[in-house]
């Protein structure tokens, strides 16, 4: 039962992001026919367009652009986080089909392990004691996924997941306004970091400003706030 570290791909994403929204974008504004906006669109850089348009609060035509990422290494604890945003589309590992009697891996929370090693050692032995709870229920329940559905009652918060979810580009940008703030809970935060690096990387004009509300204006936490604001501008624009 091994400790699990965050993985994050982008698996697939709308080809040429930036170029469908701005094709999106001048449908609302143009007489053209298609062939003629798509042939404007392709022979002519469209960022500072798009990025006029996004200033202009016209964020609609980023739907039309959608991510998809696949995510291991993370807890069941980030799963309930993660899936309270509406607009998004999940597929998770099941603990009903999968069956977990060979092990299962695990997210060690980062305040336990600068407790030192004998902190983490006592939470990878509370693992291995819910593991061996779980195979007893398997075994008193008997095979197949009804002892599976049952036996994972016992299961903690840590247990590792995969998931595989979309998002489109408008969402995403909710999404990182809250959850790379640093008040967000620390593993959903790391994974929305490492999302959206991956974005900028083959969309920087659509993600240029994304990150927490601080990036682009002042902490919407009010009292509540990190006191990091310019510390935290710095890093998600230089991502």
């Amino acid at each position: 039962m091994p400790e699990k570290q965050l993985q994050v791909t982008l698996l697939t994403h709308t080809p040429d992001p930036e170029k469908t929204c701005a094709l999106a974008a001048r449908t609302c504004y143009s007489a053209l026919e298609y062939e003629e906006l798509q042939a404007l669109v392709s022979e002519k850089d469209q960022s500072a367009f798009l990025r006029r348009v996004m200033a202009s609060g016209h964020l609609s035509v980023l739907e039309h652009a959608s991510f998809t990422f696949g995510v291991a290494g993370v807890s069941r604890a980030l799963l309930a986080q993660l899936t309270r945003h509406r607009i998004a589309s999940f597929s998770v590992q099941s603990q009903r089909y999968v069956s977990l009697a060979d092990g299962f891996g695990y997210v060690i929370p980062p305040r336990i392990k600068a407790l030192g090693d004998e902190a983490a050692a006592e939470f990878e032995r509370q693992m291995a004691q819910m593991q061996q709870w779980y195979v007893e229920w398997q075994e008193k329940l008997g095979k197949g996924e009804g002892s599976n559905e049952d036996a994972r009652f016992v299961l903690p918060n840590a247990c590792e997941t995969h998931i595989t979810f979309t998002m489109n580009a408008r969402e995403l940008m909710h999404f990182f306004s809250l959850r790379c703030c640093n008040r967000a809970q620390w593993e959903i935060r790391q994974m929305a970091q490492e999302m959206l690096r991956l974005c900028k990387q083959v969309s920087p004009v659509i993600f240029e400003f994304a990150g927490p509300g601080c990036v682009t204006g002042p902490c919407p936490e009010g009292a509540k706030s990190c006191g990091k604001a310019k510390e935290m501008r710095e890093y998600y624009l230089s991502l």
